[in-house]
């Protein structure tokens, strides 16, 4: 039972730093999140109200609850917006 549990709490702790790792990688790239961008499906990762944790899972397309990776500097020639608006403009529809 004591291994069963050392196993599964080192691969989620494994997992977990390859998430961390790959967003700080993206970042580090000249990357910035931009809410609002994303189609369907096609988002980075979790969104904004929770209701999905993983990239991909997003149901609505230009969903400012969600956003992707885009080149630093061009979210907003593309309509998006940063996390502290995207924030806002979720927290107004509620």
């Amino acid at each position: 039972m004591m291994n069963h549990r050392l196993i599964v709490t080192s691969a989620l702790a494994t997992a977990l730093g390859l998430g961390l790792a790959g967003q700080a990688g993206a970042q580090e790239k000249g990357k910035e999140k931009c809410y609002g961008v994303a189609k369907a499906g096609q988002n980075d990762c979790g969104n904004i109200s929770g209701t999905h944790t993983c990239a991909g899972q997003s149901k609505d397309g230009m969903s400012v609850n969600d956003w992707k990776y885009v080149a630093k500097g061009s979210c907003k020639g593309m309509k998006g917006l940063s996390e502290a608006e995207a924030k806002v403009a979720t927290a107004d529809k509620k």
